[in-house]
């Protein structure tokens, strides 16, 4: 069998032929636009050494180009909860950390502090729930820790994502089930959709 490769241009469809003009007018844009972008984020030699800083700190990413770019994606949106850069990239590890270590996705961890606490390590609720994660302080006497300083940082994030990764656990993995227990509003999915509507706007 004979395969005869034509030399004729081929005519497209009239509504293809403006996709693809629509789908290049697109990528030209993106491509103008771009680097403008990325020199506007790195462009500040303060936020580059503190990046750099907390990159060479972090250990719970696989890679350095993931931890600068999850870094600094994500201290844009928590600029508006915490305005210090040097303390929002330093939180960001460690919150990154701690949800790593208990197997949770960090981006959900920041939409619960930020429903719980809106990022105040120093909040403490009507009920006596403390600092970011709003941990209640009788579970410092049912794990047998009763001098923990829930407003410590890295205890209440310690605290925090056990709390939440047993719930999700005991939920087989159904998460608005375990933010409902976190909350202790099992039954109800009032609070689930609130994280998961902070988690959908900003930290996704």
């Amino acid at each position: 069998m004979i395969l005869i490769k034509s030399t004729q241009p081929r005519h497209y469809p009239r509504r293809y032929r403006r996709y693809y003009l629509s789908l290049l007018s697109l990528l030209l844009t993106a491509l103008l636009i771009a680097p403008s972008v990325f020199s506007a984020q790195t462009s500040d030699p303060e936020l580059l050494r503190i990046l750099r800083n907390t990159v060479n700190q972090a250990d719970s990413f696989d890679d350095r180009y993931d931890a600068e770019v999850w870094l600094l994606t994500k201290s844009n949106s928590l600029a508006r909860f915490l305005p210090d850069k040097n303390r929002r990239l330093e939180l960001l590890r460690k919150i990154h950390r701690a949800a790593t270590k208990a197997d949770l996705q960090p981006e959900i961890v920041l939409a619960l502090i930020e429903v719980e606490s809106h990022f105040d390590p120093y909040a403490v609720s009507y009920a006596g729930a403390q600092g970011l994660m709003q941990i209640m302080p009788f579970w410092k006497k049912e794990i047998g820790r009763p001098d923990d300083n829930l407003i410590d940082t890295d205890t209440n994030l310690f605290y925090g994502c056990t709390i939440l990764k047993h719930y999700l656990k005991r939920e087989k993995g159904r998460l608005a089930d375990a933010l409902a227990r976190y909350n202790g509003s099992y039954g109800q999915y009032w609070y689930s959709e609130r994280v998961l509507l902070a988690w959908e706007k900003r930290w996704r």
